[in-house]
């Protein structure tokens, strides 16, 4: 019978479609990931990868033996994870991926509770504005937004994402507050590049009744940080159009003031996502779960809502 190792070291090669990429999530060399692969193909008489140089692709039998040994790997490494229930306690280290602002401002001061609470788990966060592959970077969960998300996946929204402008009150002083979007056109801007393609974005905004119209800022600044965004505000460099979360302790002090607050610009939920497998480790299920409470105790998705 193969050991646990060797047929992990098959199943994330064959997930990843690379030995180096397996390597990582298993803390092992690719030396260590392939020899163990090739042992398993002398073991069962086939071999279970074409390779070359780019990727490794599946061979007929490397497909047949997937589909059969995926799921029995799944479940008994979640029967090792889940083996404190016994004591009550979920155990291990708990890998999240989540956008740097969102994570620092409404996940993070949630983690002294959740570890009180389970005292076992060890978080390793990775502050990181990007969706992430969970099987092929060996995540558990992420958090973030506007994305498809990949099959195989569960999801539970806990937030819209609102996008709506701001100034500090210095910058408002020496101005005439605008009344409607197009009244944003000859007012300083401080604006957003896509990190992504380069480009400055542009924002429709919609109003309660349903009417849209695109805004238009004089460039003052151009930065491709949101949390950026909120700082030039903050100094009264001018207006910029940012979503809630990153202005929202800013806005309750009174040390930004939103403007135009019958209009917004709504660009999807933010999902918290998981495995969708029914048997999550415990270490996750938790996760999920505490992080779904606080944010409906703490009534997070309104406050970040800008309707």
């Amino acid at each position: 019978m193969e050991n646990l190792i060797t047929l992990e070291c098959f199943v994330r090669s064959a997930q990843s479609a690379s030995f180096s990429a397996a390597a990582r999530l298993l803390g092992l060399t690719p030396a260590a990931v392939s020899q163990n692969v090739a042992r398993l193909e002398a073991r069962l008489g086939v071999r279970l990868f074409q390779r070359s140089t780019r990727k490794l692709t599946l061979t007929e039998s490397g497909e047949r033996f997937l589909r059969e040994a995926c799921g029995s790997l799944d479940a008994l490494q979640t029967a090792i994870a889940n083996v404190s229930r016994s004591a009550g306690q979920p155990a291990g280290v708990l890998r999240v991926s989540m956008a740097g602002a969102f994570g620092r401002g409404y996940v993070l001061p949630l983690m002294k509770d959740f570890l009180a609470r389970y005292p076992a788990v060890v978080p390793d966060w990775h502050l990181d504005n990007r969706p992430v592959d969970l099987i092929a970077e060996g995540f558990d969960a992420a958090i973030g937004g506007g994305f498809d998300l990949p099959t195989g996946l569960a999801a539970r929204e806990l937030a819209r994402a609102h996008i709506i402008a701001v100034a500090a009150p210095s910058y408002l002083a020496r101005i005439t507050p605008p009344q409607s979007p197009e009244e944003l056109r000859n007012l300083e801007g401080i604006l957003l590049r896509s990190p992504k393609t380069g480009r400055i974005h542009t924002w429709t905004l919609r109003n309660g009744a349903g009417a849209q119209m695109a805004v238009e800022l004089r460039p003052r600044m151009i930065l491709n940080d949101p949390e950026g965004l909120a700082h030039c505000a903050l100094a009264g460099l001018g207006i910029t159009l940012v979503a809630t979360l990153n202005v929202l302790p800013y806005l309750e002090s009174g040390a930004l003031v939103r403007l135009l607050p019958d209009w917004h610009a709504d660009i999807g939920p933010i999902l918290l996502y998981y495995a969708g497998h029914r048997q999550l480790p415990a270490k996750t299920r938790v996760f999920v779960d505490f992080v779904l409470e606080e944010f409906r105790r703490q009534n997070l998705a309104r406050k970040l809502s800008a309707i």
